[in-house]
């Protein structure tokens, strides 16, 4: 197994309701199949919670953090939970984010830009720092984040685009930094993803059915026409994570089939 015995800490292990599974749920399962020991942090313990059952249906467990990614106790707690539970903290997998409110710059109030840029920047980089803490002394970690394709691609999300490309700016920093620690960091890059998080909301606020926000998503994507999945994302979690990726850190791979090769 890729991950075995690994302590990975995945922040927003739960996911927002609907009927796919959302990038933190599939990571989680996706980390277990590899072996590794769970730390399962979401500031909606209920959420985490059935992302646990599910993992014991299947014969794994992890073990639940309420956490809140604004509050910077909240983030330390999760680094503190893996060394109290496990001893170690080996991967620090940041799937927290949210773009609900964003607009124009215009018409946006700095209330919206500030819960946005708290969550999706300064709350990686809270649970980064505490999580460095560990991982520095061990001479080793792995830290991912899930950034968007937004952030090279252009839309009307400009809060979240930015709050996005400044993850991948961190992620290059903290690299620089962290590598003579043996530590390695980087993004992922999901683009249109058959998710909750993307077909809920847009379906809520535009008072349509989902089958029409995927076809037009669909429509959109080079690769097939077919938005990717949680899993797509997963699977690109679980290989930044393992030593097949020991020679990669201040990355940020784009998982988006094609989406933004038509970037320029």
């Amino acid at each position: 197994m890729r991950l075995n015995e690994k302590v990975v800490a995945i922040v927003g292990a739960g996911q927002t309701s609907g009927e796919t599974i959302g990038n933190g749920r599939a990571a989680a399962i996706r980390f277990a199949q590899e072996g590794a020991r769970l730390i399962l942090a979401d500031r909606d313990v209920d959420s985490a919670e059935e992302t646990r059952a599910m993992l014991k249906a299947d014969g794994f467990d992890g073990t639940v953090v309420n956490a809140d990614v604004n509050l910077e106790s909240d983030c330390a707690s999760i680094a503190a939970a893996a060394v109290a539970r496990h001893g170690q903290l080996d991967v620090l997998h940041y799937n927290v984010g949210r773009s609900e409110g964003d607009t124009e710059v215009a018409a946006l109030d700095v209330e919206q830009w500030d819960e946005i840029m708290s969550m999706n920047l300064r709350g990686f980089y809270l649970c980064s720092k505490h999580a460095l803490a560990v991982m520095r002394p061990q001479k080793s970690g792995v830290i991912l984040c899930i950034s968007s394709a937004a952030a090279l691609a252009s839309g009307s999300n400009m809060t979240y685009k930015t709050s996005k490309a400044g993850m991948n700016a961190l992620v290059q920093s903290m690299a620089i930094n962290n590598g003579p620690h043996g530590i390695r960091i980087n993004a992922i890059m999901p683009g249109l993803m058959d998710t909750p998080m993307a077909i809920e909301r847009r379906a809520r606020e535009r008072g349509v059915d989902r089958g029409i926000i995927r076809e037009e998503r669909d429509r959109s994507v080079p690769l097939l026409g077919k938005m990717g999945t949680a899993w797509d994302v997963a699977n690109a979690a679980v290989f930044l994570a393992s030593d097949e990726a020991s020679y990669i850190t201040g990355v940020a791979l784009a998982v988006d089939g094609g989406v933004t090769a038509r970037v320029g």
